[in-house]
């Protein structure tokens, strides 16, 4: 029992510890970039947009009206 507490602790911590990552001053034209933008198809966020808020079922918020049911 008292090991896998302890592969359980160590794996968590490996986890928390390898999400900040130094980005280098030479490295950042590279997520700059235009393909790296989490907006670079307009269509695609405004369908992510209608699902999310139809699912959610409020209007408004970022530029998609209409209520839960689907019929906006």
């Amino acid at each position: 029992m008292r090991i896998v507490l302890l592969l359980f602790i160590v794996l968590a911590a490996v986890t928390v510890l390898s999400g900040c990552v130094g980005v280098k001053p030479w490295e950042r034209p590279e997520l700059g970039r235009y393909d790296m933008r989490s907006d670079r198809d307009p269509l695609s966020d405004s369908m992510a947009d209608h699902v999310y808020f139809t699912r959610e079922a409020s209007s408004g918020g970022r530029g998609v009206g209409g209520g839960g049911c689907g019929c906006n």
